[in-house]
């Protein structure tokens, strides 16, 4: 079973990823200001600020169809079918189901993208590589600083 609503005619490209998710904000619910998971967290409603997975926690972040983030998503998996303004940092992957969209950039170890799904932003491949030097701009390198900044929480 998907983790988002399946079309039976529609092909898909992603394989089905179960996942277990401790909290969800629910279509009803707004919330304002960061957010900080210890646990997979599933987003129906509106976020608006940053949401961030603790350094060394496989937490996964997933939006449904009705999920909305404006900020930007640090954390070890990222799911998207919903719309995110902002940012998408992942260390292991990222999954851009039918009818994501996002505008921001996305930093990922591995990417999936499904038809239908929109990407207005850069698509930056980590490999383990490390941003190069200390005054930098792009999206790699603030990846990085944030991550310290977690981790050193």
């Amino acid at each position: 079973m998907s983790l988002f609503k399946n079309k039976s005619q529609s092909i898909k490209f992603l394989q089905p990823t179960m996942e277990s998710f401790e909290t969800i904000i629910g279509p009803a619910t707004e919330v304002h200001g960061r957010l900080v998971a210890n646990e997979s967290l599933r987003i129906d409603g509106r976020v608006i600020g940053n949401i961030e997975a603790r350094q060394g926690k496989s937490v996964s972040i997933a939006l449904g169809r009705t999920g909305v983030v404006q900020g930007d998503i640090y954390a070890f998996r990222v799911l998207v079918a919903g719309k995110v303004e902002g940012n998408i940092y992942a260390t292991e992957r990222v999954e851009l189901h039918e009818g994501a969209e996002v505008r921001g950039d996305i930093t990922y170890g591995q990417l999936g993208i499904e038809h239908g799904a929109k990407l207005n932003g850069l698509m930056i491949s980590r490999n383990g590589e490390e941003p190069e030097g200390e005054g930098a701009t792009d999206s790699a390198s603030i990846f990085q600083a944030n991550w310290s900044k977690i981790k050193s929480q």
